[in-house]
């Protein structure tokens, strides 16, 4: 994949007191890109429920256009990546961003499924930076992963 069309993507989940916090680190982590040295950074901010229960958001910002080609590559994984292509109007905002929720539980056990628990949000390039440029963007690099796989 030549060029990516996109700025950045984060992912964020979070860890709820009833969560063990490395399990759901290793579900984050099956979106990353492995380092070289270390492993890739992994945010943590400490918020608090309703209830006053703990819960921790885990957060990554992945930048360089290799770890976006990781990334993208195992959204590539998705078994209802047609229906992803087909929903893009609804998963692109006026601010050009692609939006996901991914599920949590299957990212744990390695796999790759919509569901809900992981956020993944990509800025898309967009120029002039309009709504109907980035879908125009979005759908190429879907595309063009769909076809690569």
């Amino acid at each position: 994949m030549p060029q990516i069309p996109l700025h950045y993507v984060d992912l964020r989940t979070f860890c709820y007191a009833t969560e063990d916090e490395k399990r759901v680190e290793e579900a984050l982590r099956t979106f990353l890109p492995e380092g070289d040295d270390e492993p890739f950074e992994i945010e943590r901010a400490e918020s608090e429920g309703h209830y006053g229960d703990r819960i921790l958001v885990l957060s990554a910002r992945v930048e360089n256009a290799d770890d976006v080609r990781h990334v993208l590559s195992r959204l590539a994984d998705l078994e209802s990546f047609e229906t992803l292509i087909d929903e893009l109007d609804e998963r692109v905002t006026e601010n050009t961003e692609f939006f996901l929720r991914l599920d949590k539980q299957a990212a744990f056990n390695g796999d790759v499924r919509l569901g809900d628990g992981i956020t993944f949000r990509g800025k898309v390039e967009a120029y002039p930076a309009k709504k109907e440029q980035a879908l125009e963007n979005a759908e190429e690099v879907l595309t063009r992963l769909r076809n690569e796989e």
